[in-house]
């Protein structure tokens, strides 16, 4: 039935600081910017997976009326909405250290588990981010 998943969506109250965070400090890449009068729709993607792509929104009309996103900004702010996005990389402890260069502030530190060596981060929205270098299975 379905054969891809091509958009997800994340809470951001700064489109400009999450597009600052995303791709000057991530690495990601702008998909889409485009001003459709009653929202800024926002894409970024992982470079070379235009296929996948994650929307930056704004709390806000059309999708909520203001009480709710004002709610929906105070959890956002706690890192509790429940969104988070997990990355995938060759070498976690080398993009953790880089990231760390680039100012970027971690909730743990690499860690190897049963399914590879992973770290955490949160946006500076609250949203959670791990990272993961996948056990290699010859």
């Amino acid at each position: 039935m379905f054969n891809a998943i091509t958009l997800s969506q994340i809470f951001v109250t700064d489109q400009d600081e999450a597009l600052e965070f995303y791709c000057g400090k991530l690495g990601f890449e702008v998909k889409v910017d485009q001003d459709l009068g009653f929202m800024r729709w926002l894409t970024v993607c992982v470079p070379g997976e235009p296929g996948r792509e994650i929307l930056l929104e704004k709390p806000g009309p059309p999708a909520m009326d203001e009480g709710t996103a004002s709610q929906v900004r105070e959890l956002l702010a706690k890192g509790a909405t429940g969104g988070w996005i997990g990355l995938t990389t060759d070498d976690c402890r080398k993009t953790y250290e880089e990231l760390l260069a680039k100012g970027v502030e971690f909730t743990q530190e690499p860690t190897e588990r049963p399914y590879g060596i992973d770290c955490g981060l949160r946006d500076p929205f609250g949203n959670a981010i791990r990272i993961n270098q996948p056990v290699q299975v010859d």
